[in-house]
């Protein structure tokens, strides 16, 4: 359970949001509807909590968050909350539900200043709104801080429209009613449900209001403990995702890839054999390979596995893990601080390729027409990805409508439209519907990765202060092509950055300093290698933060101190300091543990929002080398307790299930998951290959802590516990060996398993399942 912790505030004590009115509109509608104006009020995101001895960091002014934030604050305004004929309120929410529990926030956002019952709160995704311009995008910890005031506005606004037509029906003073449970009451006994009043209460024209927000000392729904508005719905297999529609005529279709990424379509040679095989009534060659459609998944594969095509070259076909690092460590920048009447530490980390695939394969609907397309997929950038199959099929944006589906995890898979794309071009070329999905080996292969990169820190230190700390980090290039960067583009002018490019805007963005670590500098540098890469789960965070928090623990033992205390004396904020002293506490740190165990602990602070993580890890032999059946098995973490500090808490339910995913993101990342390289393609097939953690690898006892509202405002928190994770488990790792890891997962040199075949591209499907589970 999550663990509601009291604890000091920032420097200065807590920041509250004062009570302001804020504007928005009575839309034109047949019932109420109400939208928020927001604008001028987000110009100014504001500065760090505490001064610091050097140049605030980028990150420090204004952060990826804010950037994101101002590019959405123009059309905030187009944003409704719609209250129904039957008392409910709906809200089409223009961001994805990937399973990370937004929809659960929001709908507690307008219960909380609509005084509702969370029941009759109905959160839906909102279709591609082109409209929205920069205001459709999932990502960067983002979505209830953009659009936290938004939604709140709007509720209030409704609850206040509502109020004064039951005060105009009864003629009496609107002050003088009471709002419970979606019910006005007056004095006399009077009554009427927001339902009754829907329609009195909606504008025949759009005009400007205003509300005012409740203040959080009355807040009844925010900050506590709800379970997800979808919980019964998933558990009971009612929830639908992409695969479950049934959209009329849509068959299940694949598509056969070459054996390297990005490889083309020379020549199929057997085409009229595969399109007679049973149940397949199309075959076609697209952009990406070939594509069948056929009356059963089973049939596909099949037909996948049976075409016989010649391949041209792809992308990186001469590329694999040891050419790519060559090129990193080529690429990388010089440090500008030499040691001078200083201790110097210097330190190299390499991280490995990554998989962006979730737990729901690349998927995708589309019925494509002569005049028109329709798609159905989960999508975070949906404007973009509508943008990108109008040119694709070549047909005008308003002709393409595509839903956006819940999706089953995304780890920042589903920014890119590639299946909606693809599914769109095949349903063109064949002139029928089609129901894509990509197998599990296509995802792994030819799924997006996280690049592959390099992180070099120095560290100058003297008289038991640090002088200096300096950060080169390389990596393959980041494809940002899912609209982040025309959002950067937007808001370019009050950003603190200059003239820098999308990447290094985003690095520099999302990368602060949270010790007094005198000149600091941060750079990053990418070589541009054509693999198909995206930002998964906090983006370049991870590693960076795991090759600071690495060289923060060799400082200490240079210095001769504890870990934890060392971190505690540099930090530049008391919220800092909070967040790890309950680690410290709950995790016991300092406690007596076996030879070959140990603890570490690490910190990360990003979006506005604060984590600590405490690991106990075993590195025993009889713990490393204990049969796992299909795996490299290695040290286990025993022990995790993590603390957040998210600003404002929403749901501190929803907030402990993310970081508990956040922290077997990270034990992956330290341990077991990676992809391999080899001559332009992965050798990993299918999730058996790819080492996510499993139960054998689960810490046995897991504890968040949620520290109560610190600065009245949410921050951000979808991402925020991955690098913490990743560099305690890290830093656990080397106190318990005595030698400091550089090469992650730390498994990656050992293979596991025996590669698929590149040719056919899937495996055949098995047959005798129930023989393998345990």
């Amino acid at each position: 359970m999550a663990d509601q912790r009291r604890s000091p505030g920032p420097d200065n004590g807590p920041r509250r949001v004062e009570r302001r009115r804020f504007l928005g509109y009575l839309l034109a509608a047949p019932t109420l509807a109400v939208a928020a104006r927001i604008g001028g009020d987000l110009a100014d995101p504001g500065t760090a909590d505490a001064a610091i001895p050097a140049v605030p960091a980028p990150a420090d002014i204004v952060d990826l968050g804010d950037a994101l934030t101002l590019a959405a604050a123009p059309t905030s305004g187009l944003i409704a909350v719609q209250v129904n004929r039957d008392g409910t309120v709906s809200f089409a929410l223009p961001r994805a539900e990937v399973g990370q529990g937004i929809t659960t926030t929001i709908a507690m956002l307008i219960a909380e200043e609509m005084d509702l019952p969370l029941s009759k709160v109905h959160v839906s995704l909102a279709d591609a709104r082109p409209e929205l311009l920069f205001n459709q995008l999932t990502g960067a910890s983002n979505s209830v801080r953009s659009l936290y005031t938004p939604v709140r506005t709007a509720a209030a606004i409704a609850r206040a429209r509502l109020v004064e037509t039951a005060a105009r029906r009864w003629n009496v003073d609107a002050a003088s009613l009471r709002v419970a449970d979606g019910v006005i009451r007056s004095r006399t006994g009077r009554s009427a449900t927001f339902g009754s009043l829907a329609e009195a209460a909606a504008s025949t024209r759009t005009e400007e209001v205003s509300a005012t927000l409740k203040d959080a000392s009355d807040f009844t729904v925010v900050g506590t403990p709800q379970t997800r508005i979808d919980a019964y719905e998933a558990v009971t297999g009612a929830k639908q995702f992409t695969m479950d529609l049934q959209i009329p005529g849509a068959k299940p279709t694949m598509v056969c890839r070459p054996p390297t990424i990005n490889g083309t379509v020379r020549h199929v040679r057997n085409m009229s054999a595969v399109k007679a095989m049973p149940g397949i009534t199309d075959v076609v060659v697209i952009s990406t390979g070939v594509a069948v459609r056929g009356e059963t998944f089973g049939q596909c594969i099949d037909a996948v596995r049976a075409l016989e095509v010649d391949w041209g070259p792809g992308t990186v076909d001469d590329e694999s893990d040891d050419t790519v690092l060559e090129k990193l460590k080529a690429a990388t920048l010089p440090m500008a601080v030499p040691p001078a009447l200083t201790k110097t530490i210097d330190a190299e980390f390499v991280f490995a390729f990554a998989s962006n695939s979730a737990l729901e394969t690349n998927c995708a609907i589309a019925d494509v027409r002569p005049d028109r397309a329709e798609i159905w997929a989960g999508l975070k950038s949906p404007i973009v990805a509508q943008e990108e199959i109008a040119a694709r099929l070549g047909l005008p944006i308003p002709a393409v409508k595509v839903h956006v589906v819940t999706g089953g995890g995304s780890f920042g898979r589903k920014l890119f439209g590639d299946a909606a794309i693809e599914a769109a071009e095949i349903s063109q070329k064949i002139g029928k519907p089609v129901k894509l999905m990509w197998h599990r080996a296509d995802d792994s292969r030819h799924g997006r990765t996280h690049p592959m990169s390099l992180s070099r820190v120095r560290v100058n230190y003297a008289l038991g202060n640090v002088v200096s700390y300096e950060q080169r980090h390389t990596s393959v290039k980041t494809d940002f092509g899912h609209g982040l960067g025309e959002i950067l583009t937007s808001v370019a002018s009050r950003l603190p950055v200059g003239d820098v490019g999308f990447s290094q805007t985003v690095f520099l963005l999302s990368h602060g300093m949270p010790y007094n670590f005198g000149v600091t500098t941060q750079l990053l540098n990418e070589v541009p290698l054509k693999f198909h890469t995206a930002s998964m789960r906090n983006v370049y965070s991870p590693n960076t933060v795991c090759a600071r928090e690495l060289v923060i623990d060799q400082l200490a033992a240079a210095m001769n101190r504890d870990p934890l205390e060392f971190r505690r004396s540099f930090f530049t904020q008391d919220r800092f300091r909070a967040v790890l002293d309950a680690v410290a506490e709950a995790g016991e740190w300092g406690r007596e543990l076996p030879e070959g165990m140990a603890q570490g602990v690490a910190f990360h602070y990003e979006y506005k929002s604060a984590s600590a993580v405490l690991v106990e890890i075993d590195c025993r032999p009889e713990t490393v080398n204990r049969p796992i059946r299909n795996g490299v098995t290695g040290p286990r973490v025993t022990k995790a307790v993590m603390a957040v500090d998210v600003g404002l808490p929403i749901n501190p339910r929803g907030l402990e299930a993310q970081m508990q995913g956040c922290i077997n993101d990270g034990i992956a990342l330290a341990l077991t998951s990676s992809l391999h390289i080899d001559k332009g393609l992965p050798l990993e097939a299918s999730w058996d290959n790819y080492f996510y953690t499993r139960q054998w690898n689960t810490p046995p006892e897991v504890k968040i802590i949620v520290l109560p509202e610190t600065t009245g405002e949410p921050g951000g928190a979808g991402e925020l516990g991955v690098a913490s994770s990743l560099a305690a488990v890290a830093c656990a790792y080397g106190r318990a060996t005595g030698t400091m890891p550089t090469h992650f997962p730390i498994n990656h040199g050992t293979l596991s398993f025996d590669p698929k075949p590149r040719v056919p591209p899937v495996p055949q499907s098995p047959v005798d399942g129930l023989s393998h589970t345990f």
